[in-house]
């Protein structure tokens, strides 16, 4: 992988790992507004077979990136479950690609959010994702 390249600017090491996600580090978020992002440089654990970055790193991410959409325009849950999601290929990322997810909420209720994304590959549009989330109460 091209290691000289550079993480886009106001981006910042993910602070919320997971065991899922952990073997894909360094994973990078940002936010614009209502828009929520993360990203990563594609290296040899996200791709699959054919050398393409995986089809279910890039689900996984949007999943993350569209409930952490929805999550920081609600106060006092206890966090979000998806319901459903679809994700739609359009293209591909390879090793040395700058991936990122962003996600914005398109509608934000007391039980129920729904996000999208669209994911890019070194600034080429190769997903797009759509997502239903359910609110879980504050314990």
């Amino acid at each position: 992988m091209d290691t000289t390249q550079a993480i886009p600017a106001g981006f910042k090491p993910h602070t919320r790992k997971s065991g899922l996600t952990d073997p894909w580090e360094p994973i990078y978020a940002a936010s614009v507004e209502s828009t929520f992002c993360l990203g990563l440089l594609a290296d040899a654990p996200h791709v699959n077979s054919r050398g393409f970055v995986h089809g279910g790193l890039l689900s996984a991410l949007a999943d993350n990136a569209m409930g952490l959409s929805c999550a920081r325009q609600l106060e006092n849950i206890g966090g979000l479950v998806t319901v459903s999601m679809t994700i739609d290929f359009l293209g591909t990322a390879h090793v040395g690609h700058w991936v990122e997810v962003r996600a914005t909420p398109s509608r934000v209720g007391k039980s129920l959010c729904f996000a999208d994304a669209n994911i890019y590959s070194n600034d080429q549009l190769c997903a797009t994702a759509k997502a239903v989330f359910k609110v879980q109460p504050l314990k």
